[in-house]
């Protein structure tokens, strides 16, 4: 193990206090209050160099929220023809079109970066940890009660080795791994059994995005180099996104549609 990491090996041996989470997110909603006494009492070279600091970190802020409220532009159009014989009072009318600002594939990058998608499931239900994860108690005694089952499917890789049962914090039972996903492609209506490559995002927690697991409304990635699928700039496109409209701990398979 290298030698700077005693705080992730003290957690390993010992586990950590049961309202950690808790305790971090208290402490990083004092942070806003924090920042704005230091601000106030800072002079001096100090003080230029942490408001240059803040003024980069709001300019980051304030692009990502504009990548999130990025909208397709509409303009006139005059090719735009309607088909069929069109009433009087319609005939005045511009046909409307929606711009491309950007090309596509470069607006895609920038939507993942923002963390934003076309979702067909926008809101879900975000899951407790109480109903994600299950103590284990461990030890001659049974004393020991840091280490949790991950009750949920999940996917891990094909070159994944569990680690010394020591020192595994979470454990992802082998019965709820899952290697293949039903994906529904929406414009084609037809499903097609594909293989997962990651998850990319769920919605309810960042540590069940690390962990893999795989609720509804989770976003994951599948190879859908048999599709045949090509991208605007003529590529082979051999994995897409696709989010997760089952409870797959349910039903024992992991349904999903295709975020084209």
């Amino acid at each position: 193990m290298p030698q700077h990491e005693h705080m992730e090996r003290h957690f390993k041996l010992h586990g950590r206090r049961m309202d950690a989470p808790e305790r971090e997110r208290k402490k990083e909603a004092r942070l806003a209050h924090k920042r704005s006494e230091f601000s106030q009492k800072v002079h001096g070279i100090r003080a230029k160099l942490y408001h240059q600091r803040r003024y980069k970190e709001k300019a980051t802020m304030r692009k990502t929220i504009a990548q999130h409220r990025e909208r397709a532009n509409q303009h006139a159009n005059d090719e735009a023809v309607a088909e069929g014989a069109l009433p009087a009072y319609l005939l005045d009318r511009e046909g409307v079109s929606r711009a491309k600002v950007l090309s596509n594939t470069i607006k895609q990058k920038r939507k993942e970066k923002a963390g934003k998608w076309e979702v067909p499931i926008p809101k879900v239900k975000p899951v407790a940890d109480d109903e994600m994860f299950k103590v284990q108690r461990t030890g001659t005694r049974k004393q020991k009660a840091w280490k949790r089952v991950v009750t949920k499917c999940t996917f891990v890789g094909d070159n994944f080795t569990r680690k010394n049962p020591k020192y595994e914090r979470f454990i992802r039972p082998s019965g709820l791994r899952m290697k293949r996903a039903n994906v529904t492609h929406p414009e084609l209506k037809t499903t097609f059994q594909l293989d997962i490559i990651g998850v990319k995002k769920n919605p309810s927690s960042q540590l069940y995005t690390n962990l893999g697991v795989m609720t509804k409304g989770t976003v994951i990635e599948v190879n859908v180099s048999e599709l045949g699928l090509v991208t605007t700039s003529g590529k082979v496109a051999w994995a897409k996104f696709a989010q997760v409209t089952n409870n797959p701990e349910l039903d024992g398979c992991v349904n999903a549609v295709l975020l084209v």
